[in-house]
């Protein structure tokens, strides 16, 4: 970064300093409900700042029950293969598709919010997405004549491989940690990272310079124990604070120490500029649910609510939904299950509608494989290709991308007795989220090794253009 930047920033961030003097000087004379709604209206003012909330269905989820034909020669053909486990075809919730003339699709009849933002517009789906490191075919595949990702149908691999876009071997850089390491400098600030996680560390965040910034779904940013205590009769931590400060004020010689102390204190100071921004940022009204995956999603949403106090244009947020490894029960657990996931985006996208900026934060999901189609008596196996959904305001939205398969065990993509292979390739998914979020044509083959098999760069086109870019 040249000098002109970090003076420009500098000047930038003393005239906003100034200008919130005032702003809190004039506002003490309104009330607090003024002020909210006056923060709330002026999120929309930021029009270059862009989200992307990443939801990981981690253990693979059985996406041809999610997302299922309902025309009549397909659902037979669905209900024939699915058996035991085949979604009644009355209970299926109607999705208008606007792009599959002759073909129906319904939703599992837990996800009656997630149909609701379909059909309105704001959501999509895109259908047989998985690694590939060439276009395959059933012949091909049973030959040994292409080369296919490293530990096909493997948790741990095929995780990795979503996570890092590099199918053909294992890395411990993801494709969004690479993503911002080349767009952090669109932040005025870098004291706290750009790239989010309600579930702890994880590959996709993680780049070359860039690494997650961990916060727990109901506190927020994670602190030193004790440091700093709201009590000022909480003599015992008021000491302890002092002394933390003095140690990490120190100008140490050894490079160990100091390298550690400047460790700490950036943490320090990052928590206690990320817990001012949400403690003095606005109330939001909507309601979440009392769950886990809800409740983190809430925090998103206030993150997001306080960008522009804490110098973002450009953030990424993780959440690891655990236990989709159905193998038994696969019925019960998706009920319950994706009740809670539609649920959540539903109140998410109402949040993101109050704080109106629906239309720069994009939310999308990941799940390391789909499932096999038969029935293993109550579940399924592992498998390759699934469906994904992606909802936000900027989505060309009430459309399936890619290409639905037939779900013919006899079918050209079916190996394996009920293997699907993939149609569209994961490099194609995550170059469309990429190129929304300002990375240049020129950089993709940076952040996706491997785009460059699947899509032309330099076609001026969205590899499959479910987002307005």
């Amino acid at each position: 970064m040249n000098q002109n930047n970090n003076s420009r920033r500098k000047f930038i961030g003393q005239v906003s300093c100034a200008a919130l003097g005032y702003t809190t000087f004039r506002n003490s004379m309104i009330n607090l409900q003024a002020i909210n709604a006056l923060a709330i209206a002026n999120s929309a003012l930021d029009p270059e700042y862009k989200a992307l909330v990443c939801i990981n269905l981690s253990g693979g989820n059985d996406s041809f029950n999610m997302l299922v034909p309902s025309s009549n020669s397909e659902y037979n053909t669905y209900k024939t293969t699915r058996a035991n486990l085949a979604i009644p075809k009355n209970e299926l919730l109607n999705l208008s598709v606007l792009n599959t003339p002759g073909r129906e699709f319904g939703l599992h009849p837990a996800m009656e919010g997630l149909q609701k933002i379909f059909n309105q517009g704001n959501a999509a789906f895109i259908s047989n997405v998985g690694t590939l490191l060439e276009k395959t075919t059933k012949d091909d595949f049973y030959n040994n004549k292409v080369k296919l990702p490293l530990g096909l149908l493997s948790h741990s691999d095929q995780s990795q491989h979503w996570q890092s876009g590099i199918p053909q071997s294992r890395t411990n850089i993801g494709w969004a940690g690479r993503m911002a390491d080349l767009i952090r400098d669109m932040n005025t600030s870098q004291e706290i990272s750009m790239n989010v996680s309600l579930s702890g560390s994880n590959l996709l965040q993680t780049g070359n310079e860039v690494v997650e910034y961990v916060i727990d779904r109901r506190n927020g940013s994670i602190g030193i124990n004790g440091y700093r205590p709201d009590n000022m009769y909480d003599q015992f931590n008021i000491i302890k604070s002092g002394a933390i400060d003095s140690l990490l004020d120190y100008n140490y010689r050894d490079v160990f120490q100091k390298t550690y102390v400047d460790v700490i204190r950036g943490a320090r100071d990052g928590h206690l500029k990320f817990k001012d921004a949400l403690d003095n940022g606005v109330e939001i009204k909507t309601q979440f649910s009392e769950n886990e995956f809800s409740e983190s999603l809430k925090m998103i949403a206030r993150t997001i609510s306080v960008h522009q106090k804490l110098g973002f244009k450009r953030q990424i947020f993780y959440i690891n939904f655990y236990g989709w490894d159905h193998h038994d029960e696969v019925l019960q657990n998706q009920q319950d299950m994706l009740t809670m996931v539609s649920d959540g985006l539903e109140e998410f996208n109402n949040a993101m509608i109050e704080l109106k900026l629906s239309k720069q934060v994009t939310t999308f999901s990941i799940s390391e494989f789909g499932r096999a189609l038969p029935s293993n008596g109550n579940g399924t196996d592992h498998a390759w290709g699934g469906n994904v959904f992606v909802m936000g305001g900027d989505v060309i939205g009430s459309r399936i991308f890619g290409t639905y398969p037939s779900l013919n065990l006899d079918d050209d993509l079916n190996v394996y007795d009920g293997v699907i292979i993939p149609t569209t390739s994961v490099d194609q998914y995550f170059g469309e989220l990429a190129l929304w979020m300002g990375v240049p044509p020129s950089d993709l083959s940076y952040v996706l090794p491997n785009l460059s098999t699947f899509y032309n760069i330099n076609s001026g086109k969205a590899p499959l253009g479910f987002l307005n870019i």
